[in-house]
């Protein structure tokens, strides 16, 4: 029995094991937004996933922060949660699409649990809002201060291309350039979008998700390559 290609073949099922639990836990560790991109003067229906409390705790609340720029936002009814905005005076007034000043925006919307949410299970929470028409070429962040029974955790930082990844990264989209048809259709784009959102939600939660159930399935193929190795080379008589 060749000692080497057994120690070999434990290893690879060992580093499959350890892959396809670890990948899927620190994909989902952070709140994702969804999409992860929109076109500059467009509607946007974005989903932001919670995917577990703080250090064990259950969640009270989520309070999402909108970015300067973005002059108004309809949430979405979520059944496990009670939703208000937060109004502040707005630092540049701008005029809706009647033409009627617009003096006040919504600074964040607050998500508050009608049951806290336990741990060991994920939410996600919808907002539909006009993506500013001069940010093609910017990063959109929405800070998100997770409150629960005990602690809280303020995801906050930026991300910053080239650099590692922060413990705790604000949501975000990129915000492509302009496509030409983002005016004119209103609430049919909106509604378009707002479907569109659902069936992914439904289909495969966030985008981490999917990362991670990929990730997973490929790190238990490796650890079945492993038990063939093992399993051949057990079976195969010595020299």
């Amino acid at each position: 029995m060749n000692r080497k290609k057994i120690a070999f073949s434990l290893s690879a099922l060992a580093a499959g094991a350890l892959l396809s639990i670890a990948v899927p836990l620190s994909a989902s560790a952070h709140i994702s937004a969804d999409p992860s991109e929109s076109a500059a003067g467009s509607f946007s229906v974005i989903t932001f996933a919670l995917p577990h409390g703080c250090d064990g705790s259950a969640t009270t609340s989520m309070r999402i922060g909108i970015p300067e720029g973005v002059v108004s936002v309809t949430p979405t009814v979520n059944p496990n949660w009670t939703v208000a905005e937060e109004e502040v005076a707005s630092a540049t007034p701008t005029e809706d699409g009647a033409g009627t000043p617009v003096t006040s925006r919504t600074a964040a919307v607050v998500y508050t649990a009608i049951t806290p949410m336990p741990d060991g299970v994920r939410d996600t929470f919808t907002l539909s809002l006009p993506i500013p028409a001069d940010a093609a070429g910017k990063t959109l962040e929405f800070p998100v201060t997770q409150t629960c029974e005990k602690g809280e955790t303020q995801w906050d930082e930026s991300t910053v291309a080239g650099e590692a990844e922060p413990e705790h990264p604000a949501p975000a989209i990129t915000v492509t350039e302009a496509t030409g048809d983002e005016h004119g259709h209103g609430a049919t784009a909106a509604a378009s979008d707002d479907h569109a959102a659902t069936a992914r939600t439904a289909a495969s939660g966030s985008s981490d998700d999917v990362l991670a159930r990929v990730l997973g399935v490929g790190g238990l193929a490796v650890g079945a390559v492993g038990i063939v190795l093992a399993v051949t080379a057990r079976r195969r008589p010595s020299a």
